[in-house]
């Protein structure tokens, strides 16, 4: 459920594919939705998918969404957020 662009769970769900869902929240921008969802593996470690979705459109004019994944898992958290950190500083005083 999409309300003021977060993803609420309603307990735990599954995405088909044995790995709970927990957590979930949308962010538009622009043509793009990115969602951040924290889901469980088997033995409930909590991990990060990043996905961008963009709404395309194919030659007879109908829509599909074109998504990229990112998996984040919790000993690369610190490392990831230090270089997105510095990253965006950065373009921030360019």
């Amino acid at each position: 459920m999409i309300d003021d662009g977060n993803v609420k769970s309603e307990g735990y769900g599954s995405d088909g594919a044995g790995r709970e869902e927990i957590h979930s929240k949308a962010v538009r921008a622009g043509k793009r939705t990115y969602f951040f969802d924290v889901k469980a593996t088997r033995r409930n470690d909590y991990y990060l998918t990043i996905t961008e979705s963009k709404k395309r459109f194919n030659r007879d004019g109908k829509f599909f969404y074109e998504k990229h994944k990112l998996f984040l898992y919790k000993e690369d958290f610190d490392k990831f957020a230090d270089s997105l950190n510095e990253i965006i500083a950065f373009i921030r005083e360019a």
